[in-house]
């Protein structure tokens, strides 16, 4: 039977729409943080957990993603995702206990573990590379405006409401996305069926989960310190197995054999440093405006929304900057200029005027936002598309990992400065040192980012460091 062409535009539109979805749920959230820890009678710094346990199982099934999207159709996967999603938010708003919570947000995390990199998945199969950046920018506008909405609105409903309905507004925009995923995205499966690697799931889902709840366990500075170790020696231990086991298998679930593409590789390796620190941002800046600065959450989610405006800006001008500047420019030089901002976050004092914290955070937004843009476009340069499962599986992966380290980072550097100072609770100066750690850890990006190849990428940002000549980005 002939398959209809798929519109690229319909398809941007419908990923978008879910990735809107995803983000809304996470920046309404971190916003409520605080007065859901009340309504739980749990510590603020323990609610970190509603957040990591999500990323965590993100962690834990994306992996498989791209394999089971070839297998039964990124048409059927993509909408039980959704679906799965929907399901979760409704279990997260019934949720008794900050632990009933944990559980229904890792339902939550499954369906998202399908649903954005099948999405991304579909977006890549549809689009040319010659418009991928073009592509790329636009697909994110619709998802930028959930973090845009998603702080004042988390903000007005734990405020005037009750913090059960940040999860129930998913569900109208989940049932929504199934009905348009049914009626405009087609199926799309491999012609020929991969062997499925099961054993790898297995090996490769308990050394992420291990290692990441080990190190979410150690940052929270909750349970004995044998648990640690038993967490983080049981996932070192898979990790080493899964290693073993992918060298034999001819289609691994997580294929390390990408890594072999500069291009890619380095994707990996920078965009994950900064990641690690934008992850800490919606946990560190709410909490900092609401306990450091003593503002109410409706307060403190009309500034923490503003770098989202600064990103939504920058989806215009995205393909300009990577024409003008090339792809190793905008890691190098825009990744500096957004850890700078983003570590210029610590000097945030209640005595600031608000449209000093506004322009700050505006303007992080937008360089954040670019520095991804090219992470997330260049990643994909020299993948040949029937790797391109593989790879969005693997790097989302790795992207998931990142965010997830990020939010336990930012937690253990809170909780140590805490004690440090001997604080009985965390203080603004507490504070102030998170932010200056992880803005260390974001500065070794554009350092490593200095490796890429000049030319990298030229074919699709149409920038010519040299005029003529386009490299093939491939380790030698």
């Amino acid at each position: 039977m002939a398959e209809r062409r798929v519109n690229p535009h319909t398809v941007l539109l419908i990923v978008a729409s879910a990735m809107f979805m995803e983000q809304l749920d996470g920046t309404v959230l971190a916003t409520a943080l605080p007065t859901m820890a009340r309504s739980f009678n749990a510590d603020p710094l323990h609610m970190n957990i509603a957040l990591t346990s999500y990323l965590l199982t993100l962690a834990m099934f994306i992996p498989a993603s791209g394999r089971i999207a070839d297998r039964f159709g990124s048409r059927t996967v993509f909408r039980a995702a959704i679906g799965l999603f929907t399901l979760g938010s409704i279990a997260c708003a019934q949720a008794p206990t900050l632990w009933a919570l944990v559980a229904a947000r890792m339902v939550q995390g499954a369906g998202g573990a399908m649903m954005s990199p099948v999405g991304r998945l579909v977006m890549l199969r549809v689009v040319s590379k010659a418009e991928l950046v073009r592509s790329m920018a636009w697909l994110m506008v619709p998802a930028t405006i959930g973090p845009i909405v998603g702080p004042p609105v988390g903000g007005f409903i734990v405020t005037y409401l009750s913090w059960h309905w940040i999860f129930y507004i998913n569900v109208p925009i989940g049932l929504l996305g199934i009905v348009l995923v049914t009626v405009f995205i087609d199926e799309m499966k491999e012609p020929k069926r991969q062997p499925f690697d099961l054993r790898g799931l297995v090996l490769a889902g308990l050394a992420l989960a291990c290692l990441m709840f080990g190190i979410e366990v150690a940052s929270r500075g909750v349970g004995t310190w044998w648990i640690v170790v038993a967490l983080l020696g049981t996932g070192s231990a898979s990790g080493v197995l899964y290693w073993l086991h992918a060298k034999r298998h001819p289609r691994p679930m997580l294929d390390f054999a990408l890594m072999r593409i500069a291009t890619f590789r380095l994707s990996v390796y920078c965009g994950s440093l900064s990641r690690i620190a934008v992850g800490a941002m919606p946990f560190l800046l709410p909490m900092m405006l609401q306990i450091g600065f003593g503002m109410s959450a409706a307060q403190s989610g009309l500034i923490t929304f503003v770098s989202s405006i600064g990103s939504l800006a920058m989806r215009v001008c995205a393909p300009w900057f990577l024409r003008a500047l090339g792809f190793r420019n905008v890691l190098i030089w825009v990744g500096m200029v957004a850890t700078i901002l983003l570590a210029s976050s610590a000097a945030f004092r209640p005595s600031w005027p608000l449209a000093a914290i506004y322009v700050v955070l505006l303007a992080n937004g937008f360089f954040q936002s670019l520095q991804f843009m090219a992470y997330n476009t260049i990643a994909y340069a020299d993948v040949p598309r029937p790797d391109m499962s593989s790879a969005t599986s693997f790097y989302t992966t790795f992207q998931q990992m990142s965010l997830t380290l990020g939010i336990a980072v930012s937690a253990a550097a809170l909780a140590g400065s805490v004690a440090l100072m001997g604080h009985d609770g965390p203080k603004l100066n507490d504070f102030s040192a998170a932010f200056l750690f992880v803005g260390a850890v974001s500065l070794m990006s554009p350092l490593v980012a200095r490796k890429l190849e000049p030319g990298a990428g030229s074919e699709l940002s149409g920038h010519r460091d040299q005029p003529g000549k386009v490299r093939p980005e491939l380790a030698k």
